[in-house]
C-alpha cells in the first residue's frame, strides 16, 4: 500500500514549541528557530499522561461529592453538589443552565477520562486498531478540553446574576476548587499525550530507547 513518508524517514523532528519542522540530522538537536530541546516524541509521555490522569480522577471524587456552592435564598441557604445543583436548576424550570452544567461537569470529564485511557492502553500494548479514528479522537479530547471551565463560569455568571437582582446570595464551597483541579489535570493530560505515537505499532520498549536516546 502507498501510504506517504514519515518524519524519521526523512530525518525531521517537530519542535515541540514552535511547531517547525527540523533537521534531525543535526549534531545539536535544538530547534534553530527557537533554540528548544528537539525530541523525536514528547519525553515520558506515556507516564506523564497517566500520571495527570490519575490525579485527575482522584479530585474527580471530591469535585462530585463535595458541594460546589451555597444558595441562600430569603435567609435560608443550602449546600449544592453538582448533580443536586442540575437537579435543583432543572425542576425550577433552568433546563438550559442544568443541561450546560451536566454536560460541562459529568459529560466532558467522564468522556475524557474514558478517551485518555483508551488512547494510553492500545499505545502501550502497540496496537494498529483504528489508528485514523484513534487519531481524531485525540483532537476531540483536545477540543473538549477548552469548554472545560465552563461549568466554574456558570457558578460564577449565577452567582453575580443572584447578587445583582438581590434574590439572595451565592457562595462557592469546596468542591468547585476541586473540579478546577481536575480540569486542570485533565488538559495537562492531554498536553502530554503524543498522538504520533498512535501510529506507531511497535513495543512500548523500543520506543522508550528511541525516546531516551535524544
Amino acid at each position: 500500500m502507498n501510504r506517504p513518508p514519515l518524519a524519521s524517514e526523512l530525518n525531521l523532528m517537530l519542535c515541540h514549541t514552535c511547531g517547525k519542522a527540523c533537521d534531525a540530522t543535526r549534531a545539536q538537536h535544538h530547534c534553530d528557530r527557537c533554540g528548544a530541546p528537539l525530541h523525536a516524541r514528547k519525553p515520558n509521555s506515556l507516564a506523564r499522561t497517566w500520571a495527570y490522569l490519575i490525579a485527575s480522577l482522584v479530585f474527580y471524587v471530591p469535585a462530585n461529592l463535595l458541594p460546589v456552592m451555597n444558595t441562600k435564598m430569603l435567609g435560608s441557604g443550602d449546600d449544592s453538589t453538582i448533580m443536586s445543583g442540575v437537579i435543583e436548576f432543572w425542576s425550577h424550570g433552568a433546563w438550559d443552565i442544568a443541561l450546560i452544567i451536566f454536560i460541562a461537569s459529568i459529560a466532558v470529564p467522564a468522556t475524557k477520562f474514558v478517551a485518555l485511557a483508551l488512547l494510553l492502553i492500545t499505545v502501550q500494548r502497540g496496537s494498529n486498531w483504528a489508528q485514523k479514528e484513534r487519531s481524531k479522537l485525540y483532537r476531540f479530547v483536545e477540543l473538549i478540553g477548552y469548554w472545560s471551565m465552563l461549568d466554574v463560569i456558570v457558578v460564577a455568571l449565577v452567582a453575580a446574576l443572584v447578587k445583582f437582582q438581590a434574590l439572595g446570595d451565592i457562595e462557592p464551597r469546596p468542591g468547585i476548587l476541586f473540579f478546577g483541579l481536575v480540569v486542570v489535570f485533565t488538559m495537562l493530560a492531554a498536553m502530554s499525550f503524543d498522538p504520533r505515537m498512535i501510529w506507531e505499532s511497535r513495543q512500548p520498549e523500543e520506543r522508550t530507547d528511541e525516546v531516551s536516546s535524544h
